[in-house]
């Protein structure tokens, strides 16, 4: 199975297809980073919400380089589970590589705040904290990008449509008094979470959450999979 995951990521890497949603990624982190300094968490939080729909997006270009027959081959030879294993693992790696640099970036742009003191530990917290609402995004977004993808709904417009659909619901239904919030992977709020009191509880619920939320989208991907054929 690792070399079909090896073979999915030279694909999306050679074909070009990783630029575009690199330079998305880019791109928004510029504009958010533009704005004037902010302290390592705050900034964090709000880059880990801006990344949900690129990864997303990632994922599903990822999933569509490979044509379909190749794919059926695929599972021919390493067997149905490992095919789509193999694609969510290579998805997962790519995603894991744009979120390295999305929070390498802010520090290359002077977008963060340094330490005012030397006993400030604002810094090292809001970084670990910052790291979490990252990996926290990678799931939910594999998870979206893949139900997108075309072996998933079949044709462009309709991924298209689950991606909007996605990324706009996690900020509305992630809104404060959302009446609907388990409709949506936590990420709006676990940037309200850097940007506050983070207690270890809570920093334990939202990971659950969004674990149990991708795993139900993850569901509905191998689902759709099988009534693709």
């Amino acid at each position: 199975m690792s070399a079909l995951v090896r073979m999915r990521l030279a694909g999306f890497l050679r074909t070009g297809r990783a630029l575009a949603p690199l330079l998305a990624g880019l791109i928004t982190l510029g504009t958010l980073y533009g704005g004037g300094r902010a302290q390592p968490a705050e900034a964090y939080g709000v880059s880990a919400v801006v990344l949900f729909p690129v990864l997303a997006w990632q994922t599903k270009i990822l999933l569509d380089v490979e044509p379909d027959v190749q794919r059926r081959l695929a599972q021919v030879t390493v067997g149905v589970a490992r095919e789509r294993s193999a694609g969510l693992l290579a998805a997962a790696v790519a995603a894991l590589a744009t979120v390295t640099v999305a929070l390498l970036f802010p520090w290359l742009v002077g977008g963060v705040s340094g330490p005012v003191d030397p006993g400030d530990r604002s810094i090292p917290v809001g970084l670990a904290l910052g790291l979490w609402a990252h990996v926290l995004v990678v799931p939910a977004a594999v998870a979206l990008g893949a139900l997108a993808s075309r072996a998933s709904v079949g044709g462009a417009g309709y991924g298209v449509a689950v991606l909007a659909l996605g990324g706009v619901g996690a900020v509305v239904f992630g809104l404060t008094g959302s009446v609907a919030p388990w409709l949506a992977p936590p990420i709006m709020a676990a940037a309200r979470t850097t940007a506050g009191d983070a207690a270890a509880l809570t920093v334990l619920g939202l990971s659950g959450w969004a674990l149990a939320w991708s795993a139900a989208v993850v569901g509905g991907y191998l689902w759709r999979r099988r009534a693709q054929g």
